[in-house]
């Protein structure tokens, strides 16, 4: 009996569930916007962001005057002539400890970005160098040059070899100019 009473229960409330949907009339659809969201196009001004002028804008997608990521040290010589001897006369050192400073990366690096024309032993003498597409590659034994001269030289360039900013950063471009003052030592024994 009990059971029987139980199963006409569930049978009433199945049926009062079914019986409510009408196919005529669209069912409540609760936080629509989860569902059927407006689209943005990626990357493009938001109107979140109202300009002076009465446009849409971007100044509140933008960083503050002056602010740097988080990270970055700021390497304040220009690139100008002056400032690679003012580096070179004021014999600027790596910030880098000693437990920083990796040879084995700076090989690395090295090997990668600049042995194709300064050579694997920083004698002047990379396979560009030999194929004759770059002359005049120095030889570091024959230069006055100091660790921050080279990392100035790596972060700007000069005469025909380029920046090399984007491709290392600035802790990778004190371990090469670590690893050229060494090979600058090997070169002169």
């Amino acid at each position: 009996m009990k059971n029987t009473i139980k199963l006409s229960v569930i049978f009433a409330f199945a049926l009062s569930v079914i019986s409510c949907k009408d196919n005529q009339k669209p069912n409540y659809q609760y936080f629509p916007n989860m569902y059927e969201s407006v689209a943005y196009e990626t990357y493009s001004e938001s109107g979140a962001f109202k300009a002076s002028y009465g446009l849409y804008g971007k100044e509140g997608q933008l960083p503050p005057k002056g602010a740097i990521k988080r990270g970055f040290m700021p390497y304040e010589y220009p690139n100008t002539p002056e400032a690679l001897a003012t580096v070179k006369a004021a014999n600027l050192k790596s910030p880098l400890d000693s437990t920083q400073v990796d040879m084995k990366k700076g090989e690395e690096l090295f090997n990668i970005y600049c042995a194709i024309c300064h050579g694997t032993a920083g004698d002047g003498k990379g396979k560009l160098v030999k194929q004759e597409k770059f002359l005049g590659v120095p030889n570091y034994a024959e230069r006055q040059i100091n660790e921050g001269s080279v990392f100035h030289v790596i972060t700007y360039g000069l005469n025909a070899m380029g920046s090399h900013a984007n491709q290392l950063s600035q802790e990778e471009r004190w371990k090469v100019a670590a690893y050229v003052m060494k090979l600058k030592g090997d070169l002169s024994k």
